[in-house]
């Protein structure tokens, strides 16, 4: 697959990518290197490993990052109260010793968290390990480990290797700074706030129905809208949430109606300074200008 086929197969799945995505997208996959997608919350990060996930017609496994995010939660741990349930069982019929241990640390008492799950897989599935940047540097040891050899080592069991390689796409908002080692291990795109003309051909996509002149006030209001001093900057998937919104309401201008127009802002505006800094004069003032 070439990378202009992948981005065709994108936009099937409704995705706009620009060339400088594809090109990444395309390289990870030829050179089976993790992706590092960074750019602010809102730009479709998260969005590309689902529809990568779709258009190949695979499993998407995904880890989404917190800040005291560890090995158990993130590659696996034992299913302790099963293994108590069945220490207490063999017990009761007189069984102890080896046996009783070698059951009880088994796969089948293995609980497998994304990490693991993702190498396991018979197909290879994308790993979409999201908001990297939200966990701490050493969950980021943890992850180098495994994405250096695609294999996990678990002290009663051994070493488990990856039946196939995941697809790694990983996420970052930029709210800390990633280690050096992190990344030299991925390949790297920024992902920026859409051109208008990118803006409209996503509108278009996810929204087929909304009216020419409509869809031109819509991205023209967001894209004006973003360009003031905003606490959250409203990203893709609100200004889809705002389109949908207005359309339900069965809007055909923005000017037309100041307080409906007030009230839609809900969808864009996401914190209470934000919501009133936008007064009605200002949504007006960047109505007029957005056609």
């Amino acid at each position: 697959m070439t990378w202009t086929t992948l981005k065709t197969a994108l936009a099937d799945q409704s995705y706009v990518a620009s060339d400088d995505l594809a090109m990444a997208l395309h390289l990870a996959l030829s050179l089976e290197r993790p992706l590092l997608l960074e750019g602010a919350a809102g730009v479709g990060k998260t969005e590309v490993a689902r529809v990568l996930a779709a258009s190949r017609d695979t499993k998407l496994i995904r880890l989404q990052c917190y800040e005291g995010l560890d090995a158990a939660q993130a590659i696996y741990e034992w299913n302790y109260q099963r293994q108590l349930l069945t220490i207490r069982a063999a017990a009761e019929d007189g069984e102890t010793g080896q046996s009783v241990e070698a059951r009880i640390f088994s796969r089948d008492f293995l609980l497998e968290r994304p990490l693991l799950a993702a190498i396991t897989q018979e197909q290879r599935p994308v790993l979409l390990i999201d908001e990297i940047d939200r966990a701490d540097e050493e969950f980021e040891a943890y992850l180098l480990e495994v994405l250096a050899e695609y294999q996990v080592t678990i002290p009663e069991l051994g070493t488990i290797n990856a039946t196939t390689k995941p697809i790694v796409i990983l996420t970052s908002n930029g709210t800390r700074d990633l280690s050096d080692a992190l990344r030299r291990r991925c390949l790297y795109s920024y992902l920026d706030y859409p051109s208008r003309e990118t803006e409209l051909a996503i509108l278009q996509a996810r929204c087929p129905d909304v009216e020419a002149h409509l869809g031109a006030q819509i991205v023209g209001f967001v894209q004006k809208l973003r360009g003031e001093e905003l606490e959250k900057v409203p990203g893709i998937a609100e200004m889809l949430d705002f389109a949908a919104a207005l359309m339900g309401l069965g809007v055909a201008d923005l000017t037309s109606d100041p307080a409906i127009l007030q009230h839609t802002l809900t969808t864009l505006l996401k914190t209470q300074s934000d919501q009133a800094q936008v007064t009605t004069e200002v949504s007006q003032r960047l109505a007029g200008r957005a056609a």
